[in-house]
């Protein structure tokens, strides 16, 4: 089955990293997007949504946190799985988010291992 991606992290670079991990993790996606922050993510979501988004929490315009709530709030979006991905490590914080939406939580630095953990389970 065909499985999109999308990358959202203020940090180009980051983003870099982020996707050479994925491919390292040996899982595939037939098509990738990237987003610089929450507002630029929604935009691209307008055009159809993802199946998984990768996504970080502190970004400016709009956190990761907020993007998390307003991506749930389209319908359009209920199908997509949202993995945070953070140099956050309180509980509380992994705790709110997942309660605000997210399937998941990775913490910087993060590992290929650690995707195909977590994103695995949502590739069927």
């Amino acid at each position: 089955m065909a499985k999109s991606l999308m990358i959202v992290d203020d940090s180009a670079t980051m983003r870099k990293i982020i996707m050479r991990t994925v491919r390292m993790s040996g899982l595939e996606f037939d098509r990738t997007e990237e987003a610089g922050n929450g507002n630029e993510a929604l935009e691209k979501l307008g055009g159809g949504p993802v199946d998984i988004m990768l996504c970080d929490i502190n970004m400016p315009e709009m956190s990761g946190t907020e993007l998390v709530k307003e991506v749930r709030k389209l319908d359009s979006c209920a199908d997509m799985r949202i993995i945070m991905v953070s140099t956050e490590s309180s509980q509380e914080l992994i705790d709110g988010v997942v309660a605000d939406g997210a399937n998941g939580y990775i913490t910087k630095p993060f590992t290929p291992e650690k995707f195909q953990e977590k994103l695995t389970p949502f590739m069927n």
